[in-house]
């Protein structure tokens, strides 16, 4: 059987649907007084009830079931800085997997500002139509601020997904992958290479968890102390990575580690740098669409198990595990803010979906319709 050309059928698809999403009416509009009731002058006693008990209006509106997908464009999964229009097709797809696995209502916005300030100037101003917020593909490092100010200014789930979705999803293969290969997070040796938006959270939700032995690697080689042209992020995670200070390149650190994370860029880590790695090694490529290496080629190499960002090899580590399910759980529960404690605890949900991990099953498929159940009632 010939492989599908998947671009070429998207570009088919996407022009044949003219977009993949629409909105759908909860009731008809087939008579005056649905009408009277719906619009005029009907809604104008709803308006004037939620605007005086405005804790009311999830009760009255859609905030109880819906999520603004928002992004600048600015750092678009495998295809970098390519703008807000460039970027739509991918929110929209977005917008469908959290209708599709959650029956959340989500809105893809793309906007044409790029500066932290502008970006949360944006966000805060559209932020009352909306139950939660979703971050997506906004470079770093203006992610990490934008975050966290929207976090404080909002009363509303906000998540940038592609910080905390990978790193939870992450962490639910690492719990089953070290029970697997006899290995204690805690006391693993953890090379990851890549300091963006996902590699800063996972660090940090690795070491909230276990508090292992970590050596983040960038383009210019570890992050160490040493280093003069470190920015603000990089200098913090120094607080929680690197305890002995070491330095050198990615070939240098790999020796004798456990765990290797990669969220970089295709074909960086070989064969070779395997083979110096700790017994039983954990590889999790995820650089998108070709990982730091192939998966098949990190087992024949010797590590023990290999995951990737890819469907087409076992333990795809997609962020699709994960955010339906918590933005499901935070507006059902009405959560106002998600915590390390939420990541954890449905990193966890998720691992112990894999009632009998091997190693080639250490995380559910995307397709298990257990996630969101699972993941939402421990999002409280």
């Amino acid at each position: 059987m010939l492989s599908m050309d998947f671009g070429k059928e998207a570009l088919k698809q996407h022009k044949k649907l003219k977009g993949k999403i629409g909105i759908e009416l909860k009731d008809t509009l087939d008579s005056k007084e649905k009408l009277s009731i719906y619009y005029t002058p009907g809604v104008a006693t709803v308006s004037s009830y939620v605007a005086k008990n405005p804790g009311k209006t999830r009760d009255y509106t859609w905030l109880n079931n819906n999520v603004a997908v928002i992004s600048d464009g600015s750092a678009v999964l495998g295809l970098g800085n390519i703008g807000p229009y460039g970027a739509l097709p991918v929110m929209e797809g977005k917008c469908m997997l959290f209708k599709h696995f959650a029956n959340i209502d989500a809105v893809p916005i793309v906007i044409n500002v790029h500066s932290a300030d502008e970006i949360v100037a944006a966000v805060k101003a559209i932020a009352p139509g909306f139950g939660g917020i979703n971050l997506e593909d906004i470079a770093a490092p203006i992610c990490f601020e934008v975050e966290e100010r929207l976090k404080k200014a909002l009363p509303i789930p906000v998540m940038h997904d592609d910080q905390h979705g990978t790193a939870i999803v992450v962490l639910a293969g690492l719990i089953n992958a070290t029970k697997l290969t006899g290995k204690k997070l805690h006391d693993c040796k953890i090379v990851l290479i890549g300091a963006g938006s996902a590699g800063v959270a996972i660090a940090k939700l690795l070491y909230k968890y276990a508090q292992p032995q970590i050596v983040v690697v960038d383009s210019r080689g570890v992050i160490s102390k040493s280093r003069n042209n470190l920015n603000g992020v990089k200098k913090t995670l120094l607080n929680i990575t690197n305890r002995n200070n070491v330095d050198g390149s990615l070939a240098d650190v790999i020796a004798g580690a456990d765990v290797f994370i990669g969220v970089s860029q295709p074909g960086l880590l070989t064969a070779a740098m395997v083979k110096t790695m700790a017994s039983k090694a954990i590889v999790f490529a995820m650089a998108n669409p070709t990982p730091e290496i192939m998966p098949d080629l990190a087992k024949s190499a010797g590590a023990a198990i290999a995951a990737s960002g890819r469907s087409d090899f076992p333990n795809q580590v997609n962020n699709a595990l994960a955010f339906p399910g918590i933005f499901r759980g935070a507006l059902d529960n009405r959560v106002h803010m998600i915590t390390d404690d939420h990541k954890i605890a449905a990193a966890e949900a998720i691992a112990k979906l894999v009632e009998s991990p091997d190693a080639e099953h250490i995380i559910p498929s995307v397709l298990d319709d257990r996630l969101v159940p699972a993941i939402s009632k421990v999002i409280v």
